[in-house]
């Protein structure tokens, strides 16, 4: 709905034309194509090898009880005899035992594959939900299996600079930066694009979204999976709907939890103005809760006392960066996962409040500088996001056309506008050949029943997303939590939501219409910050 707010709202503002297409712009490869071809080629292999599991990357710091192995897959869908990468698998297995009747063994349902988003983040974790009693019908009846797609650590890891580099604090975070800082910041973003080009090499290219979708199709032969039953989260869903659109005959289940809009024209750029504009409807919320509990934080008891009351921390770290590292850049990105998670809201509060009061170190615990191996990772992520969102399609190769798009949205929507165009303006600058998005759209009965999960005030993932997906897969159900905002609801504590999502999963059963969920409960407010003075 935010989404549809921006268009009306902004009038032209994201219908102003998109740069053209660089030269090297790919088209999608269809299906008597050297992709699909050599996707055919590298499933046969590796359902002929399948995946053997043993002890996990010990990197990984992961349970005994969950397993790992790798499935290795082209670099190059087209030449499938060409270089391989190794993807990294986990899996725990079924435990086929109720947890509500010890002594009645449950039957197995196959695999249950999941990508946690990003693109770029890892979901060698995943099994470990099983652990979690919101999950444990499910892990009775599925093997659960996570993955690192191609370029997260480990499978054949990305990089574009020193993770030492990587976190630059303290770091400003002007809501109306000056001509000179949105030069300096493009200069940034260009060296950064020239850096992923020279340390990726030729494989840059083969980073993308369609081919993390053909890996999925390799991963599920190698499961030995007749059929994929697919969970994806965030990013994951348009990971989903792209193997939907390639491989409807290969889909048994899908779950959709906060969904991409999978619409070509809005695949990025234009989704990610849509996100700026939703972060600062779920930036009101989280106002407007503080506000609520100023007896508890002492930040002011309106959203527009709140909104001060971070300006003013803000300005102070400006002047004095809290520990020497944490500046107003580092504040709005601990205060951007608020955003994203309700059950941030207590902590960041009460950080705030405690540094307002003259103790910053939980401002610092939350904000600060992480560790090596965290920069690592982080940097690695960042590169994967980087690569996969701008490979996937055309983005404006001029500036001027972000100035102006990002300057009129930032008048309404300032808090998250900026700090979006930085993360992604190296995709101004990137020099591997971008795709053409795939139409996704599946006609009756082309494709099994699908469920889409949304939370209505999602700002990562705006609603709107979550209606055109629905709209595009034929025969896919939506629930919707209404009038709430975190960012993934699948397996948290709506027991409505889970009620949908267990009946789906494991009675093959799902609403005949769309539906929709009353919202989960506020968080609770911390009670150990005492009110400002």
């Amino acid at each position: 709905m935010r989404a549809a707010a921006l268009y009306s709202a902004a009038g032209s503002l994201l219908l102003t034309t998109l740069a053209a297409a660089p030269a090297q712009s790919v088209p999608p490869a269809g299906p008597g194509s050297a992709e699909a071809h050599g996707t055919a080629v590298a499933a046969r292999r590796a359902a002929a090898t399948g995946i053997e599991f043993g002890r996990c990357p010990k990197a990984e710091d992961l349970p005994g009880g969950i397993r790992c192995g790798t499935v290795s897959v082209p670099l190059d869908y087209a030449h499938p005899d060409g270089k391989r990468i190794e993807l990294t698998v986990s899996r725990m297995r079924a435990t086929h035992q109720d947890p509500d009747d010890g002594k009645r063994e449950v039957p197995g349902r196959g695999a249950l594959l999941y990508n946690p988003g990003g693109p770029g983040a890892s979901g060698l974790y995943f099994p470990l939900v099983g652990m979690v009693p919101e999950w444990k019908r499910i892990a009775a009846a599925y093997d659960l299996v996570g993955y690192a797609p191609r370029g997260v650590a480990p499978s054949a890891p990305l990089s574009c600079q020193d993770p030492g580099d990587f976190f630059k604090g303290p770091r400003p975070a002007p809501t109306r930066p000056s001509e000179a800082y949105k030069k300096e910041r493009a200069a940034e973003a260009e060296a950064y694009a020239r850096d992923c080009a020279e340390r990726g090499g030729d494989a840059l290219r083969h980073y993308h979204s369609l081919n993390n979708a053909r890996d999925l199709e390799v991963v599920r032969a190698a499961l030995g999976e007749r059929r994929l039953t697919f969970m994806g989260a965030s990013y994951g869903t348009y990971l989903g709907a792209l193997y939907a659109e390639l491989f409807p005959s290969h889909v048994r289940r899908m779950v959709f939890d906060a969904v991409v809009s999978p619409d070509p024209e809005q695949v990025w750029y234009r989704n990610n103005l849509d996100q700026s504009e939703a972060f600062e409807d779920r930036w009101d919320d989280f106002k407007e809760w503080v506000a609520e509990h100023d007896a508890v934080y002492g930040l002011g008891d309106t959203a527009r006392k709140v909104q001060d009351a971070y300006e003013e921390a803000s300005a102070r770290l400006a002047a004095r960066p809290a520990g020497g590292t944490v500046g107003p850049a580092q504040l709005q990105g601990a205060f951007l996962k608020a955003g994203y998670y309700d059950d941030y809201w207590p902590h960041r509060a009460e950080a705030l409040s405690a540094y307002l009061k003259g103790d910053p170190q939980p401002l610092i615990d939350q904000a600060g500088t992480r560790t090596a191996e965290g920069a690592a990772g982080a940097e690695n992520s960042n590169a994967v996001y980087t690569a996969v969102e701008c490979n996937d399609a055309p983005w404006p190769t001029d500036f001027e056309v972000w100035d102006r798009d990002n300057t009129r949205l930032a008048r309404r929507a300032p808090f998250e506008t900026w700090d979006n165009v930085w993360t992604n303006l190296p995709c101004a600058y990137w020099r591997a050949p971008r795709q053409q998005p795939l139409d996704v759209r599946t006609a009756p009965g082309e494709l099994p029943p699908t469920l889409v999960l949304a939370a209505e005030r999602d700002a990562a993932t705006p609603y709107e997303g979550a209606l055109e997906l629905r709209r595009r897969l034929a025969g896919s159900v939506l629930v919707t939590e209404r009038d709430a905002g975190t960012h993934g609801i699948a397996g948290g504590p709506n027991d409505c939501v889970n009620g949908h999502l267990e009946a789906y999963l494991l009675e093959d059963r799902i609403p005949a219409r769309d539906t929709s969920c009353a919202p989960r409960p506020e968080p609770e407010p911390r009670r150990t910050a005492a009110p400002r003075a």
